[in-house]
């Protein structure tokens, strides 16, 4: 009897065209692999990079029904006037107060408290955001 081999000894004839084309595949996978990573860095870091102001409220206190005083502490580019909006609202969650306050300080950290008039008495503040002031420029 004899028996009928099915391919080739393996690795007497260099490598099949199956080898070469996975081979391929995974140079092509690990270049795409290496741009995408680094395409989300620079995106990344170009967000991280864009945000030169920022800012955390620390304590705020209701003054009267129609006034809230909040402790912000403000991070930003010494050369740049950053302003933050900040809303307040009622125990309904209806907004009663918003403005934006700017902080020119050629300091990177300002503490300051702010006066934000309300409509109703607040319960709550919330930070909106911070951003540098229009037409300001930084280093």
């Amino acid at each position: 009897m004899s028996t009928v081999r099915e391919g080739l000894p393996e690795g007497r004839y260099g490598r099949s065209a199956d080898e070469r084309a996975d081979r391929k595949l995974k140079i092509v996978g690990s270049a795409l692999g290496v741009v995408l990573l680094g395409v989300v860095g620079w995106l990344g870091w170009g967000y991280i990079a864009g945000k030169s102001v920022s800012a955390e409220v620390i304590k705020f206190q209701v003054v009267s029904a129609s006034e809230v005083k909040v402790h912000l502490e403000v991070r930003k580019d010494a050369s740049v006037t950053g302003v933050c909006t900040l809303s307040s609202q009622d125990e309904s969650h209806g907004e009663v107060g918003r403005a934006d306050f700017a902080f020119a300080q050629q300091q990177s950290r300002v503490d300051e408290v702010v006066s934000l008039k309300t409509t109703g008495r607040a319960t709550m503040i919330e930070l909106i955001g911070c951003q540098p002031a229009a037409g300001a420029s930084g280093h």
